[in-house]
């Protein structure tokens, strides 16, 4: 992958025309559908982006096309919790896809409180000729119906219509953090803090609890869920990660609450690495299913880790995302980085990792030939074709010419949130309020 990475050119990027970021265009997830064809981000203003990739060129064949905006549509809209006195952010914590049944599109979208199901059609076609109406939809005077005529549907623009099917509420007392559709196209889970539910897509009023850590006493709480997702095949199982670095596997089938586990993956401790930071660096911070649904991918604030299903005592590959920062958790604990929550992906083969970092850095990781990989999403890079080059972090010692200093590195600037085509090379990014994405166009099986 390493030379490879050389020829990794950017497809598209989506950027916001003004130079100062509002807090409401800041990208809080990025996801593409299960074909790649569509790709939906959401802001923290609650709006969610659907991008469409367009058809390939017949002038150039093999380019394939890029994406463009297909439908913007308001998800969600600040509330109050009178009740708490609480405020509830409009901001689009996770979107998740349905599987496609039929020529329209679903989507699951949430806030910290609210799961909304989206419907996503088209329409080409009108109906014209009613019997009952005029031209404008009124009701005519039967007095003048004389005769009776068909209906016809007439061409007309291709208009994207987008509406709420199902609102999900009253499910969480904690901030959700995960939504996962389960592989049996009925159900999903949603997660918050404390407890993940179980929601039947045709049922809103009531959701079934599957894992309940809350306990008797809060002054006893010593964890908490981070993120969840089920299996990719096997509809019975699915994965929490907890803020102490736990990854608990469960069974539906073993009771109907999955308090125990059915595996626990934990790594022991290293004496000697053990600081005050240790606890806060451990938490998981986004846990994913390989597409075979063998092995467990996880991001902590420093690593990457692949985790297999048949071994739980350690991880079988780990895997440095900016081991630079060690020295910096001081101050980067002060500016309240350190709590940043990274989320990670997998290539369609389950080949290669990519996950961020600062400074608009993201890294990818060759399993097959341990080779990494560190590039910058960044405006110099979005022209159309430029060619992205590796970047190189220097933490001391001799510096070669283009390696930039972890002192000089911008913390406000993060790739939190990645998302990687399910068959293809092409990747998406969002960088604060920018989306890019880029794509490998001349070796298509970068694997």
């Amino acid at each position: 992958m390493g030379e490879d990475a050389d020829t990794r050119k950017i497809n598209h990027s989506f950027l916001r025309d003004h130079n100062y970021v509002t807090e409401a265009d800041i990208i809080s997830t990025v996801e593409f559908n299960q074909t790649g064809e569509l790709l939906a981000t959401g802001d923290k203003g609650g709006r969610v982006v659907i991008f469409q990739r367009e058809p390939e060129s017949k002038n150039e064949p093999y380019c394939q096309g890029e994406y463009n905006v297909y439908s913007t549509f308001q998800s969600h809209e600040p509330e109050f919790d009178y009740l708490k006195s609480l405020e509830i952010e409009e901001k689009i914590n996770k979107i998740r896809w349905l599987p496609q049944q039929n020529a329209a599109h679903f989507l699951l979208s949430t806030n910290d409180k609210t799961i909304k199901l989206w419907k996503v059609s088209e329409r080409d076609k009108r109906p014209e000729g009613y019997n009952l109406k005029d031209e404008e939809g009124r009701m005519k005077d039967l007095s003048t119906v004389t005769s009776l005529q068909v209906p016809v549907l007439k061409p007309m623009d291709l208009m994207v219509e987008v509406s709420a099917r199902r609102i999900f509420a009253n499910g969480h007392t904690y901030h959700v953090n995960s939504i996962s559709v389960n592989s049996d196209c009925e159900t999903y889970m949603s997660a918050d803090d404390l407890r993940i539910n179980l929601w039947h897509l045709g049922i809103t009023d009531r959701s079934f609890n599957i894992v309940d850590i809350k306990p008797a006493n809060m002054e006893e709480l010593t964890e908490v869920i981070t993120a969840a997702e089920f299996h990719p095949h096997h509809c019975n199982l699915f994965v929490y990660s907890s803020s102490k670095g736990s990854l608990r596997l469960c069974d539906m089938r073993a009771s109907a609450l999955c308090d125990k586990h059915a595996k626990l993956f934990e790594e022991p401790e290293d004496p000697n690495n053990r600081s005050f930071f240790s606890e806060i660096i451990s938490s998981i911070s986004d846990v994913k299913f390989s597409h075979s649904g063998r092995y467990l991918l996880t991001r902590d604030y420093l690593t990457t880790k692949v985790w297999d299903l048949n071994m739980e005592n350690k991880p079988i590959e780990t895997y440095q995302v900016h081991d630079y920062l060690r020295s910096k958790l001081c101050s980067l604990y002060e500016n309240d980085c350190i709590f940043d929550k990274f989320e990670c992906a997998w290539n369609g083969s389950d080949s290669v990792i990519m996950t961020g970092a600062y400074n608009n850095f993201f890294r990818m990781f060759d399993r097959n030939t341990k080779r990494d990989v560190t590039l910058e999403a960044s405006r110099e890079s979005s022209k159309p074709r430029a060619v992205l080059k590796p970047r190189r972090v220097c933490a001391g010692g001799k510096r070669r010419k283009d390696d930039i200093s972890v002192d000089s590195l911008d913390f406000t600037k993060k790739i939190l949130h990645t998302a990687w085509h399910p068959a293809e090379n092409i990747i998406a990014i969002a960088a604060t309020n920018n989306l890019y994405i880029f794509q490998d166009k001349v070796n298509s099986e970068m694997h």
